[in-house]
This record gives C-alpha cells, structure tokens and sequence, in this order.
C-alpha cells in the first residue's frame, strides 16, 4: 500500500493529489481505502471511465503472485458490496481491459471477472458471516486489535498457541496483530465464559491478565544510550555498542516501511541510521537536521505512532 501510494504520488505527469484507486485489495483479502466512496478516482485510463467507475485494485503482479487466492477474491466482494453500499455503485463488473486498451487484470483475474466475479464457496456477493472485529484497545500503554504491532502481540499469540487457541493462524503467530489473532482470543474469551460482544476477540484487562498471567507495558528507549550506539556502529575499536532499545526503534522503523526486516538487527548501523533519517525528513526535518542520529522530538514522535516511551 505504501508502495502504491508513493509511486503515485512521485508521478508528477499525472500530479495526483493521492493514490488512484478508491479501494485496494491484498492477498489476504482486507480491503484498504483509497479514495473512498463518492470519489473520482484517477487510475481508470480516461475522463469518462473516472467519472463512471470505482477503481479497486487487486494487489497481484504479472511475476509472482498472479493467481488471485480466494481470500483476495473474497476480499474484492466485500469491496464490490462496500462501494455499492456506501458509494452508490451500480452492477456492472468490469475488468481495466474492458474499457481501456491495457492486459490489466492479468489474465486468471480477468476469467473470475468475466465469469461475473462470484464469491468463493458461494452466496451473494454481501459477506455472510458478522465481520471479524477490527477495532483497537489500548492496555496498560500498549495497544491490541487489527493492526496492532509489536512483541507484546507476538507474546499474546505464543499465549494462545500454548493455550490450545491457535486454530485459526496458517502461519505465525508474528508481530502484527491479524484476523487470525481475534479469532483466536475470542475462541480463549469463550473458553473463560464470555458470550456476545464480550467475545469479539479483542482484549480486555481481565481476559489478557489471564493469559499471560500479568499485564505487559510499553518499552521504555533511553535516548542517551540510542544515541551512542547510534554513533558508534559501526566502530571504529571493534567493539558494538550494545542497547536492546535499538531493536524497538529498528522494529518502528521496519512497521513505518522505512527499514527492511534484514537490517532489523540491534545495532544501530547504516541501514537504520538511513531509514531513522528517512524519519526525521517525514517529521519535516531536512539538512543537517536529518542526519539519522535521533533527537528527543522525532524519537518521541517515533515512539508515539508506534508504541514506546522515551526517557532521558
């Protein structure tokens, strides 16, 4: 998504004011706005097919992943059936190619469009079943539900694998807190006896405390000893500098998209001195400013957006 959205916004012959798209849809069928509903999106190929259509983009490739899962076609469903819901779309389904001269979608994409676009395992094209919840909860400084990252996630999915509760991962339990995730703590909030929305997946105090047997918080970065090891890795005496906040401000770096995972490594060398700069120009920072050495306000900034506190 961060990718897209980058790429478009670099096009200066097209000067978009934001990514094209309305909706777009990934491999494991969420579905992240664009544009939204009733807006004009700018990726169909023409005024008029703009001004006519929603765009949703399936995030496939021509090399790769170009058969589209049925998690992916499920998630264009939902998609299709928000813009009609929402955004007072109509019924007609088409493919890119159809009304502009382009092989978008590839071709295994294009037959369930032209087969009119049915949903996996059947029914009509509004989901079924209640939607997963997707909301979040913040608990002693850190923060749980969709789309919430850190190693407190990875420890609550461990919990529940331990627990017996792990049915629904294919594959983790990780750092980011998925579908998978709340479908699992619903079924260990069953199994303590909530019912209803008491039971939706999403944690609370008492169930959490249960699972883990106590209540985690938010790690704590000391910005004096960030600093040094930012300043002396690489070193010059052989010796790394060893600080295990720099693994937390690496993790941050790595969920802003701004570090690769590789590089996430707990020294603060020149892949994370570049990406903390990358940081510190997206805080407004620029010249000298930007030098990949954190200050009080950007690691703060960091820190805020994605769950830590700084201290002297």
């Amino acid at each position: 998504m961060r990718k897209v959205r980058d790429a478009h916004l670099a096009n200066t012959s097209e000067n978009y004011v934001d990514v094209a798209y309305n909706l777009l849809v990934c491999e494991h069928g969420t579905v992240y706005e664009g544009r939204g509903a009733h807006r004009r999106c700018g990726a169909n190929g023409s005024a008029e097919l703009n001004r006519a259509h929603y765009a949703v983009c399936a995030l496939l490739g021509s090399s790769g992943l170009t058969e589209p899962p049925d998690a992916l076609l499920r998630g264009l469903r939902d998609a299709i059936a928000y813009l009609r819901r929402e955004g007072d779309a109509g019924d007609e389904v088409l493919g890119h190619r159809d009304g502009h001269p382009t092989s978008c979608p590839g071709d295994p994409l294009y037959r369930w469009v032209r087969a009119g676009a049915p949903r996996p395992g059947g029914g009509e094209g509004e989901p079924g079943p209640p939607p997963v919840a997707r909301y979040q909860t913040t608990i002693n400084g850190l923060v749980y539900g969709y789309g919430a990252r850190g190693d407190h996630v990875t420890a609550v999915g461990r919990a529940l694998v331990e627990r017996g509760h792990g049915e629904h991962y294919r594959v983790g339990p990780g750092p980011v807190w998925s579908d998978a995730d709340t479908l699992n703590y619903a079924s260990w909030q069953r199994s303590l006896g909530y019912t209803g929305g008491d039971a939706d997946g999403v944690p609370g105090e008492v169930s959490l405390r249960r699972l883990l047997g106590r209540l985690p918080g938010r790690p704590v970065v000391d910005l004096s000893r960030l600093v040094a090891a930012a300043r002396q890795d690489p070193p010059s005496s052989g010796t790394r500098v060893s600080y295990a906040g720099v693994r937390v401000v690496e993790d941050a770096l790595v969920a802003e998209g701004l570090l690769d995972r590789r590089y996430a490594d707990g020294h603060f060398g020149t892949a994370t001195v570049r990406a903390y700069a990358a940081w510190q120009r997206r805080c407004g920072y620029t010249g000298a400013a930007a030098d990949g050495i954190p200050g009080r306000d950007s690691l703060t900034r960091l820190g805020r957006a994605r769950g830590f506190d700084v201290t002297p």
